[in-house]
């Protein structure tokens, strides 16, 4: 009777260290996908600091584009409030849209082009668009091993008792299918 005992203590043991990996596998991949979405997160400030300089550069000579700084600001109001990765995400996407006419725009001032302040800037938000596009694909590859994790028997079972549900990749906005135009 003793044998029997220790061998389905035996039996719970290991199956509770089984479990107790799986968790810790998901608690890590989950933890990498806030971890990645934070490096998302420090070049949207970067740009979103950005902005207001380029915006106060842009207007000094391109006065009668006012609607387009009144786009650009409300999509920098909404991201500074968007409380969720979603909200962040439709909020970016919008700030986004906003930034490529005020590039359309500047295409028709050449003096603006030729400005050193204007020109570096550009340099900066440049160099920050290119981070973003790194750090979303970086993103995009942590949550496909998290939803990889989180999907596969047995883990699928257990994920579901803890809570961790699958993540939605980062995708490109809509408007982003069509290219901006530029007329000269």
């Amino acid at each position: 009777m003793k044998k029997t005992w220790l061998i389905v203590l035996g039996v719970v043991v290991a199956l509770g260290l089984w479990v107790s990996g799986f968790y810790n596998n998901l608690v890590i991949s989950r933890e990498k996908v806030d971890t990645q979405w934070a490096q998302v997160q420090t070049q949207y400030q970067r740009r979103y600091d950005l902005i207001p300089n380029l915006m106060e550069t842009v207007k000094g000579v391109a006065k009668q584009e006012q609607a387009v700084f009144g786009q650009i600001a409300e999509a920098r109001t909404k991201y500074g409030s968007a409380q969720t990765t979603d909200q962040k995400v439709a909020a970016a996407n919008e700030l986004e849209t906003s930034l490529s006419r005020l590039l359309v725009i500047v295409e028709n001032y050449p003096e603006l082009k030729s400005s050193e302040s204007y020109q570096t800037l550009m340099t900066q938000l440049e160099g920050t668009e290119n981070r973003v596009s790194v750090e979303r694909q970086r993103y995009n590859e942590v949550i496909r091993d998290y939803n990889l994790v989180i999907k596969r028997f047995p883990a699928n079972l257990m994920a579901g008792m803890f809570g961790f549900s699958p993540k939605a990749y980062f995708g490109a906005d809509q408007s982003a299918q069509t290219a901006p135009q530029v007329k000269f």
